[in-house]
């Protein structure tokens, strides 16, 4: 078998999810599987090159992990002709411009989302790297979660029989930084910085109900900033100008109706931080980040209302799990393996900046019709 060794510049590993998810748990987790094999021979032995704009840190983690390539100079690092693909996972506010810079090195380009803070700059983005020949690639890691997937194989099987409705339910308490340190960092809660959790999550509702139940055809949501304060990362309050809660209403094309909630400001009381219910003529689901249970409508209870006496129904025992049937990877590395294939043994990938873009447009229109107080219709894009 032949190896190739594929540069891919890193750009944010220093933060969480690029350090945690991206980093460790998908290319060096294939590392350790020895690389990835593209089933024609050839395996491909990724080679992150850590850029950002911290020295210390980016030294800290290549010496951690034993890697050889990192630097704070971007320009530098994309002029590299070794180095063939281009990831981002820095600050919303700071992506636009480094992906444009990326493609215009001729580099294929991943990134995390949203691209960009406007559907303009999104779009832009596209027409780019469609003009410029390179392929690209966006993370939609909720679709390969396992809750998510066991969903969709109802859906394939035709289990819900017409669906009728979705309803989400996301989020956890984000401690404002006082007496306890935040989960989240603190640029999230300022709308200066490219935070709020509209920007953040409607990308991701976007593609989960677009690839799972039906394109959104329009949105209606209510937004707030629930908690008006909180504290940085060195103890410093600050005014939080940045929505922390969004109550959204969309509607899918076949007339599918769904709700979501999403808050950083909601104590759980749920088995899972996100959950979707889909609700069918012939049955229901629920589907978590892992777990998923269903009920059929030969099995569904007949409850009566009758606030007088206690239910004699234990409604949650009476859902059955869905098995695994399967082994489930972690779902960035399964998509980071999908999009390397893409790129090097030329298999098929649709989760473009296309798509991408289609999250920022819900974003922004999610974000007007808050602000306007109106249903909003989301029309399709093209490049």
């Amino acid at each position: 078998m032949t190896s190739r060794t594929v540069r891919i510049a890193m750009n944010g590993v220093s933060g969480r999810m690029g350090h945690h998810q991206h980093l460790v748990r998908s290319l060096l987790a294939l590392r350790e599987e020895g690389g990835l094999d593209l089933g024609d021979g050839t395996r491909l032995w990724p080679e992150p090159v850590l850029v950002g704009r911290r020295e210390g840190a980016l030294r800290e983690l290549a010496e951690r992990y034993g890697l050889t390539h990192w630097s704070t100079d971007l320009a530098e690092v994309l002029a590299d002709p070794a180095v063939e693909v281009y990831f981002d996972a820095q600050v919303t506010a700071a992506r636009e411009a480094a992906l444009r810079q990326a493609i215009a090195a001729g580099k294929h380009v991943y990134t995390e989302k949203p691209t960009a803070t406007t559907l303009e700059g999104a779009l832009d983005l596209a027409r780019r790297a469609h003009a410029a020949g390179v392929k690209h690639g966006v993370v939609q890691d909720k679709l390969f979660l396992p809750g998510l997937r066991k969903l969709k194989r109802l859906l394939d099987g035709g289990f819900f029989g017409r669906v009728l409705s979705v309803r989400g339910e996301f989020g956890y308490w984000v401690f404002e930084g006082d007496w306890q340190p935040a989960q989240r960092p603190s640029w999230n809660y300022r709308a200066e910085d490219g935070g709020g959790i509209v920007v953040d999550m409607f990308p991701h509702w976007e593609y989960v109900l677009h690839e799972l139940f039906g394109r959104v055809r329009s949105v209606q949501a209510l937004t707030a900033t629930h908690v008006p304060q909180r504290w940085d990362e060195r103890g410093k309050p600050y005014d939080a100008t940045a929505d922390d809660a969004a109550y959204g209403i969309f509607e899918l094309e076949g007339g599918v109706i769904a709700q979501i909630n999403s808050s950083w400001a909601v104590r759980v009381h749920r088995d899972e931080l996100v959950e979707f219910q889909v609700d069918g003529t012939e049955g229901s689901a629920v589907a978590g980040l892992r777990g998923c249970r269903a009920q059929h409508r030969a099995a569904t209870p007949k409850p009566v209302w009758n606030p007088d006496l206690p239910s004699p129904h234990a409604f949650r025992e009476q859902w059955q799990e869905v098995p695994d049937n399967g082994e489930f990877d972690n779902g960035f590395k399964a998509q980071w393996e999908l999009f390397l294939r893409h790129v090097y043994a030329d298999a098929p990938y649709h989760w473009d900046l296309l798509a991408g873009a289609r999250g920022v447009q819900l974003a922004e229109l999610g974000l007007r019709s808050a602000a306007e107080g109106r249903r909003i219709d989301v029309p399709e894009i093209a490049l």
